[in-house]
């Protein structure tokens, strides 16, 4: 490296830095600012309900747009081009199901948690304990992933290349820093301000992540004179796979020569994943307690359309920033940083940035997209830390333990607690979980909300017969289910990138579960229901009339 390089390799580093600690700065005190408006238990679960539709529906889209979207999202389709885009469209036209069948009747129907509406008809203390096991579990696995996407930065962020050290740090220790550090804000921002501080951060870190972004895309389009059909064909040629690049069947539904069987489970796992990424947004416990800072439901339909509209044109933009980073970066130079791919977009930046005006403006743009990232896991990791702290607060403490008997000051302190506890939880697995793309992880929590979460919520509000006893088989079957095939199946093990390399149980042939856990989780609740003679139809009226006309919603739910 000669000393100009090593110049610019420090700015680099400097430029980083300084935007990394401007933007955690910023977001701190919109948090210490958030606390002290945090009084009830209201203002910490729900942030006192007082956001407007817009103002949720950036803060629903800064949910979403997390470290898959702009690092998973981008590496896949960097990778494997056509197929990569389906997480795109997966992710996109699974809002529809939220929009039609959970936003209005949820926040109707509930008060601060998904629990409120599963247990509202049936014995609480149980139907709620299943409720905050299912949104621990769910929240675990998308916490993984953004954790995974902020070791996977910090590396690159840090110019930390293989054989050197940036103080006294190699790439793999800068890695488990990054996450640490990450865990540790994601706990402040909870702690502190609660839902209000959290969303305050969402909202501000949607604008930074979309003009992000936005720069990054234009500026890619500007090199190809705006012209994508030229893009995705240097993309095609750059990748080495050719036209296959740009057609199904790279990555998914495979088609293995001589080998039919193979070449079915191949095919099996593409409808799996589209099962899991189109059904498993209404199930998420991060996304379904946004529905609950609005003021009514009205509000709560109007912010998913405008989160819809936002979700909806980042999407379109990863689409040229995967087709951008294959073309102009390259296959070789994206999984030499990251096997998985995850840094492509990053890398993208710098690229383009070089070509536009030199190293230094590689650098910056580096800097800028990496800080925007770096915003976006920072939103979803608190948005999934405080769907978790809450569930566990209001539907296991409150409900369970003191049988609806705690104070909204003793309910906000255990969830405090519960926020630091999940905190390190998720530090702690993400460490194991880095040779994983973060896309693919996401992809695993949404299977386990659309078996476990869905089936019985959508039952809960829409079937009369619908049960105690068929909630907890519902719930139970469906994340056991999930859980379970992912366990035995090659993303724990007999892969080269499992998380258990040097072992091999995997009996279970794909790695999505949704295929067969959806529809055991809907099995399961169908026949605990039948198994129990447990009816309360009036319970059942009741709701429906709460869910239609939001009678009764701004009233405390039953414990």
């Amino acid at each position: 490296m000669t000393l100009a390089q090593e110049a610019v390799s420090e700015g680099s580093r400097v430029v980083t830095l300084v935007l990394f600690g401007l933007m955690v700065a910023a977001t701190l005190g919109i948090t210490v600012w958030a606390s002290r408006a945090t009084r009830t238990a209201t203002d910490f679960h729900s942030g006192g309900r007082g956001f407007s539709p817009l103002q949720n529906g950036l803060a629903i889209g800064s949910d979403y747009m997390s470290a898959a979207s702009f690092l998973g999202i981008a590496g896949i389709i960097a990778l494997f081009g056509y197929d990569g885009f389906l997480y795109s469209i997966g992710f996109l036209v699974a809002w529809l199901v939220a929009l039609l069948l959970v936003a209005e009747l949820l926040r109707n129907s509930g008060r601060y948690t998904m629990g409120d509406v599963l247990s509202y008809r049936m014995r609480q203390r149980p139907v709620r304990t299943a409720a905050a096991v299912s949104t621990v579990v769910v929240s675990i696995f998308y916490l993984l992933a953004q954790m995974v996407g902020a070791g996977a930065l910090i590396a690159l962020l840090l110019g930390i290349q293989p054989g050197e050290t940036f103080l006294g740090m190699d790439a793999e220790v800068a890695k488990i820093v990054g996450i640490v550090v990450v865990g540790l804000l994601m706990t402040t921002y909870v702690t502190l301000g609660g839902m209000k501080g959290t969303t305050w951060v969402q909202i501000v870190k949607a604008v930074i992540l979309m003009s992000g972004a936005a720069l990054l895309t234009v500026l890619t389009l500007s090199l190809y004179g705006f012209n994508l059909g030229a893009l995705m064909s240097d993309a095609a040629e750059a990748s080495a796979n050719g036209a296959a690049f740009l057609e199904p069947g790279l990555r998914y539904g495979v088609e293995v020569a001589g080998d039919p069987v193979q070449t079915m489970w191949n095919k099996l796992d593409l409808i799996s994943l589209g099962l899991a990424l189109v059904l498993g947004t209404a199930g998420l416990p991060h996304i379904l307690i946004r529905f609950y800072t609005v003021p009514d439901s009205q509000s709560a339909r109007k912010s998913v359309n405008w989160g819809i509209g936002l979700i909806g044109t980042f999407y379109l933009m990863t689409l040229v920033l995967g087709f951008g980073a294959a073309a102009l970066v390259g296959h070789e130079a994206i999984t030499a940083q990251n096997a998985a791919g995850n840094t492509a977009a990053p890398q993208l930046a710098q690229t383009v940035g070089e070509s536009v005006g030199g190293q230094i403006a590689g650098s910056v743009m580096l800097a800028l997209i990496a800080s925007a990232a770096f915003a976006a896991i920072l939103s979803t990791v608190a948005g999934l830390v405080i769907a978790s702290s809450s569930s566990l607060a209001h539907d296991f403490y409150n409900s369970v333990l003191r049988r609806g008997k705690a104070s909204g000051l003793e309910e906000v302190r255990v969830a405090r607690i519960a926020a630091m506890a999940i905190g390190a939880v998720a530090v702690v697995l993400a460490v194991f979980a880095q040779g994983l793309n973060v896309a693919f992880l996401v992809a695993l929590a949404f299977a386990v909300a659309a078996s476990a979460n869905l089936p019985t919520l959508l039952l809960s509000l829409f079937w009369k017969r619908f049960n105690t006893a068929g909630a907890l088989a519902g719930i139970y079957g469906g994340l056991i289910g999930a859980v379970g095939l992912v366990f035995f199946s090659p993303v724990v093990s007999g892969s080269e990138n499992a998380l258990i390399p040097g072992a091999d149980f995997a009996w279970f042939p794909i790695p999505n579960p949704a295929l067969v856990s959806v529809p055991l989780g809907l099995l399961c609740a169908v026949v605990g229901t039948f198994l129990s003679k447990e009816r309360d139809f009036d319970k059942f009226a009741t709701l429906q009339v709460r869910a239609l006309t939001g009678a009764g919603a701004e009233k405390a739910v039953q414990h």
